[in-house]
């Protein structure tokens, strides 16, 4: 199943900027305009505007409360350190920094256990020891469909636990590396790219590798879905390739960015994108400048069976 009507967020209470993850991700943004009482509310008002926009549309979202202590700064974006499967497997990740790690919280694994079935809890955290990362849905984009999982490398993304990973799924991996125009490392691949139903949001330009390019292509053609491509100017300054479908209760496809995604697109993308689904925007402008992640980085897929 590609895609899900369940999605877990995690409300913050003590969003700012991250001065530790800032090191690998650029697109974070240190804002002193502000205060930080300010911050906090401004990006909980675009948090409970984005759920609105979910759950008028028909989508289920199980929204839990960030806890003020231990300050988590990037807590509302759980996808990182999490992801629930069909098989009812909950994994936990290795995360790169250590104001991250505190981010795993046993009490929300088991406010899930009450509504979904979980049958085994598998933690990855012990590659935190040896300062390696797997960032979850960040790192690794999935083709459920074809059970392929697409990963650029970068700080966040160790190469060897993603293929260890992919073999214990049972997934092809895909590994590519994938820059900026300033030459530093894509941070995560959910910047990148979008794996949809029937089509993939992706920015090839960012992939200056020919083979690596080639092989992402063919990979993506082999499943016959259509490749939507982004520019660099898309990805780097508009978060267009950090986006998510997902389904309604009824079964109506939707994908999911920010507003700020959406007013980058071309007619001719939009036309693309909207020939396989809806989409739906939520303004979350302060949490993508302050955070550097956007709309699909907020939402952890829950695809465990309901009980």
């Amino acid at each position: 199943m590609q895609n899900t009507s369940h999605l877990l967020m995690i409300r913050p209470a003590a969003f700012q900027y991250n001065t530790e993850t800032a090191k690998s991700n650029d697109y974070q943004k240190n804002i002193n305009t502000i205060s930080q009482n300010e911050i906090v509310k401004t990006a909980q008002k675009e948090f409970d505007e984005f759920v609105e926009i979910l759950t008028d549309n028909g989508v289920n979202v199980l929204v839990i409360e960030d806890t003020i202590e231990p300050a988590k700064p990037d807590a509302v974006f759980p996808n990182n350190w999490i992801s629930m499967h069909e098989d009812g497997t909950i994994y936990i990740y290795p995360m790169k920094t250590a104001n991250r790690r505190i981010e795993k919280r046993m009490d929300i694994i088991d406010t899930i256990k009450k509504k979904f079935k979980v049958n085994q809890v598998v933690d990855l955290s012990s590659y935190e020891n040896e300062d390696r990362a797997l960032e979850g849905t960040g790192s690794m984009i999935f083709d459920h469909d074809y059970k392929i999982v697409y990963a650029c490398l970068s700080p966040r993304t160790d190469k060897q636990i993603l293929i260890e990973f992919a073999a214990k799924i049972d997934y092809k991996p895909v590994v590519f590396n994938s820059f900026k125009s300033n030459g530093q490392a894509q941070y995560h691949t959910n910047v990148v790219m979008c794996v949809g139903k029937s089509f993939v949001v992706i920015c090839l330009d960012s992939i200056s590798d020919k083979k690596e390019r080639k092989l992402v292509e063919d990979s993506i053609k082999s499943t016959k879905k259509e490749i939507i491509e982004i520019s660099r100017e898309q990805l780097e300054k508009h978060f267009a390739g950090n986006m998510l479908q997902v389904q309604n209760k009824q079964g109506d496809l939707f994908l999911v960015m920010s507003e700020r995604a959406l007013k980058s697109l071309n007619d001719e993308q939009l036309d693309q994108i909207q020939n396989h689904c809806d989409i739906l925007t939520a303004p979350i402008y302060l949490i993508e400048e302050i955070g550097g992640g956007s709309a699909r980085c907020m939402m952890a897929e829950i695809f465990l069976p309901k009980l």
